[in-house]
């Protein structure tokens, strides 16, 4: 099991006995599915030149790519130090020798799977009286290949529509009640403001993290986790069995502290 632990509980002294930083993204680096901002950025960038890093989200690459790399002014060469994982482990893309992003994706989702897992949500929405906004920002379910996501007002909503819908998880909670008996062979897991993920049953945070440290032949012991959604159903959950350090942050402003800290 992981050993969770509060910010105020991290010393400068721990980056010592540390060889990689992970992270959730939304809610962890950035807002929902919002820019990384100029200071995280910056700190990372220079995180980036002592430590290797990993970020893991149920974003798609693609939403890696506008969100996140795209607003982290690291140089190339550091570049080999990242490995991001989208869609909660799904996925495991590496900066190579020919500067460019590979990612490897693991069982994706067949089409009658797809439509299994979308029929479910319809079953939820109707069991818990969701009723689709006649305002939306993109697809309200999503197909990610190996993961499909459900996001209440679109995957592009601004995060002043998303974070008044279920600030408390009940919502959501309470879909996944009903998804859960429906999706035998799925994980399920609350993810950033407004949505829920569904993954293969096994392949979750732990999955993707595990992969990284076997990859990477670093001891779970020798990373520290970031999370804001370390709760029973959030998509960092998973991350507690790994036997990594997990730390429970509340935000991005909280995350940057603590890494500013082993910075100086």
């Amino acid at each position: 099991m992981c050993a969770l632990i509060l910010p105020s509980k991290i010393t400068k002294n721990v980056a010592e006995h540390i060889d990689i930083f992970a992270f959730d993204l939304d809610g962890t680096l950035a807002p929902s599915k919002s820019p990384l901002q100029p200071e995280m950025a910056k700190i990372l960038a220079q995180i980036l030149q002592r430590w290797k890093v990993a970020v893991i989200s149920g974003a798609s690459f693609s939403q890696f790519e506008t969100q996140f790399l795209k607003n982290l002014p690291c140089p190339p060469a550091f570049l080999s130090n990242l490995t991001i994982l989208p869609t909660d482990g799904g996925e495991m893309c590496r900066y190579n020798t020919d500067s460019q992003w590979h990612c490897q994706k693991d069982r994706p989702f067949t089409d009658e799977e797809k439509k299994k897992i979308i029929d479910a949500f319809e079953q939820a929405f109707t069991a818990t009286g969701f009723i689709k906004p006649q305002k939306t920002y993109g697809q309200i379910i999503e197909d990610r290949s190996t993961q499909v996501t459900f996001s209440a007002y679109g995957m592009h909503a601004p995060l002043t529509v998303k974070e008044t819908w279920d600030p408390d998880h009940k919502k959501r909670a309470a879909m996944i009640a009903v998804l859960k008996p429906l999706l035998p062979g799925c994980a399920i897991h609350i993810g950033g403001a407004t949505s829920i993920d569904v993954t293969r049953a096994g392949i979750d945070k732990a999955y993707g993290l595990r992969k990284l440290l076997t990859t990477l032949h670093i001891s779970a012991r020798r990373m520290l986790y970031f999370g804001d959604e370390l709760f029973p159903d959030g998509n960092d959950a998973p991350a507690l069995t790994v036997g990594a350090t997990c730390v429970a942050v509340q935000g991005p402003e909280e995350t940057a502290k603590i890494l500013q800290g082993f910075l100086k």
